[in-house]
């Protein structure tokens, strides 16, 4: 790789059918990897030659190689030598106990590609065998046995997340109970326990973003108690999300029209979360500008 490329990071994923790579996939995908399935080693470099023209759009690049190659496998070796020389390229090699391979392919029904007209365990040992040498030569081997795919993607986030990467990604979002509870939250609560600016003359053609309704809101008796002790409940909540890889969670505040009430208090809940570890904060108003 260039200078200008190097801080560009390859990480390849390999190891035993049905031992994770689709969960290890799908989990370097949320945390920014560019991914590329079942990718036949001859296809390694150029695809770093091709990423590398994007410059620093494109960091990072996973790609998964495994078996199903068939004979353009057998360069495998070979070729990730031959990349090690150029530039930062990791092996993570995936394996798992032989009973619990055949439990996994046993509940989704396929056959093992080694398989023929053998058993699964007859293609299971026959892959085993194949990759020994790459196993022996990988920077990091994990072994899935006693993992489930929720487990598995916590430890590839721990393993390969960059300081930087929020471990939850957390919208807060204010609307109007009178159009409907949105459907794709989290967490609901409801901000009709506070006077309604709307019946205030002076506030009404304002909005929650507007100072004066902000301070208005937030200085009624309980609203200030309220968001604290609602951002403080949430803190463990967030926290279990990251542990368990939840990555996007939507909390969602209501008021009658989504225009004063909720706006004012998801603006002050962001800001509150936003000190979080591990939390990234967005916010929508779903409802802002109906009326």
């Amino acid at each position: 790789m260039s200078a200008e490329n190097e801080q560009q990071e390859m990480l390849i994923v390999t190891g035993m059918s049905g031992a994770g790579r689709s969960t290890v996939a799908n989990a370097l995908e949320d945390l920014g990897w560019y991914v590329v399935d079942n990718l036949p080693p001859q296809m390694l470099r150029p695809l770093v030659e091709l990423v590398s023209r994007a410059g620093t759009n494109l960091p990072k690049i996973a790609a998964v190689v495994d078996i199903r190659g068939g004979e353009f496998f057998s360069d495998f070796q070979d070729i990730v030598s031959a990349l090690r020389k150029t530039g930062t390229v990791r092996v993570i090699f995936l394996e798992a106990r032989d009973d619990i391979l055949v439990r996994r392919f046993e509940s989704v029904r396929r056959p093992h590609p080694l398989q023929g007209d053998g058993t699964l365990l007859d293609g299971i040992s026959a892959e085993r065998t194949r990759l020994q040498a790459v196993r022996e030569s990988s920077d990091s081997v994990i072994d899935t046995s006693d993992l489930n795919i929720h487990q598995l993607a916590t430890t590839i986030t721990e393993r390969f997340s960059d300081e930087n990467t929020a471990g939850v990604q957390v919208t807060i979002m204010s609307f109007g109970f009178k159009y409907g509870l949105p459907t794709d939250v989290d967490h609901v609560a409801d901000a009709r326990f506070l006077p309604n600016p709307f019946w205030v003359p002076e506030l009404r053609s304002h909005n929650g973003l507007d100072e004066q309704v902000r301070d208005f809101v937030l200085a009624q008796t309980g609203a200030r108690e309220f968001i604290d002790l609602y951002a403080a409940s949430l803190e463990p909540v967030l926290a279990g999300y990251q542990r368990e890889n939840k990555r996007h969670a939507t909390i969602s505040i209501g008021c009658t029209g989504g225009k004063h009430r909720s706006v004012a208090l998801a603006v002050e809940l962001a800001t509150l979360i936003s000190t979080f570890p591990g939390v990234a904060v967005s916010i929508k108003h779903r409802d802002l500008g109906r009326e």
